[in-house]
């Protein structure tokens, strides 16, 4: 949609003028040397309000009005101040410019929860200089700095000092607890001595990997997963893409009958032909002789 406006256009007859002519702004439409409308100019301010510069100019771009961040922060403060209204409840408490070492003091409308003015320090007479500043107040949340309690009982004298919530159930918190340590002896606890029970052995079994070893009980778990898919309807393929096996390994699963039969290899305790040099072989370890050809010499000259 175009727009078309026909205004005035005025001459100045003063020479020593430094505009030659005047061009007549309609209000609420036009703004001098402006390249937006005034709908416009302020649909973007309140982008910049909402989210500030950069991620204020990406969201502009969204609805294709293309604008860099400094253009949106340049927007919101060219903002008129909001007129300031009569403060009932303010909340008073300190925030932290360089933390432990520089702090200031934020003042809340508690009504509508929006910050006020911020002072440049934590002082007793900062505070109560503004409160005094603001007639009406009527009454004042703070914590528990004694600071803030003395510069609202001189700032504002008739106003009605409160703690707020977080404060109030920290003291709750707090006189609980001295409460209770002063009654401490009055605690008595009866511990009952429990014989703890003994594990159920296991089961003797003829698989040469017993329950409670973890490659044996591993290896159980798979071979369970897989034929209980396998009992479901599904393909080999279509097992190893839901467990992330490989294809091999889901084979050698789905055709062993039992997972005994897949205890194979190095972990299996079958005999081997070191068994009988075990004994030899531990004691050397033990007494530092950790080279291995020197330990394979050695055994050979026992047979």
């Amino acid at each position: 949609m175009v727009l078309r406006l026909r205004v005035r256009r005025f001459t100045c007859e003063d020479v020593s003028c430094g505009r030659r002519t005047f061009v007549e702004q309609v209000a609420g439409l036009t703004r001098r040397y402006s390249q937006r409308t005034e709908r416009m100019r302020s649909v973007l301010a309140d982008v910049g309000l909402a989210l500030a510069g950069r991620a204020g100019a990406r969201l502009a771009d969204v609805f294709g009005a293309r604008i860099s961040r400094n253009t949106v922060l340049r927007l919101v403060d060219s903002l008129p101040e909001p007129q300031p209204q009569v403060l009932r409840v303010v909340g008073v408490d300190e925030y932290a410019m360089r933390k432990g070492r520089v702090y200031g003091t934020v003042l809340v409308d508690v009504e509508t929860r929006r910050p006020v003015d911020l002072l440049p320090d934590r002082e007793a007479g900062t505070a109560a200089a503004w409160l005094a500043e603001h007639p009406g107040i009527e009454v004042v949340c703070r914590d528990r700095a004694p600071f803030f309690a003395e510069g609202a009982r001189i700032g504002a004298p008739t106003a009605v000092q409160v703690a707020d919530r977080f404060h109030l159930w920290r003291n709750l918190g707090e006189a609980a607890e001295r409460c209770v340590s002063r009654h401490r002896s009055c605690l008595r606890v009866t511990f009952t001595e429990s014989v703890p029970e003994k594990a159920p052995a296991p089961a003797e079994s003829g698989s040469p990997w017993p329950t409670g070893h973890r490659f044996a009980d591993r290896t159980r778990a798979k071979h369970v997963a897989v034929h209980a898919l396998l009992a479901a309807g599904h393909s080999r393929r279509s097992i190893q893409r839901q467990l992330g096996m490989t294809y091999r390994t889901v084979q050698r699963l789905a055709d062993a009958a039992r997972p005994e039969d897949l205890f194979q290899g190095q972990w299996q305790n079958r005999k081997t032909k070191l068994d009988d040099f075990k004994p030899y072989l531990h004691e050397r370890w033990a007494e530092g002789c950790t080279n291995a050809w020197t330990l394979w010499e050695e055994i050979k000259t026992h047979g």
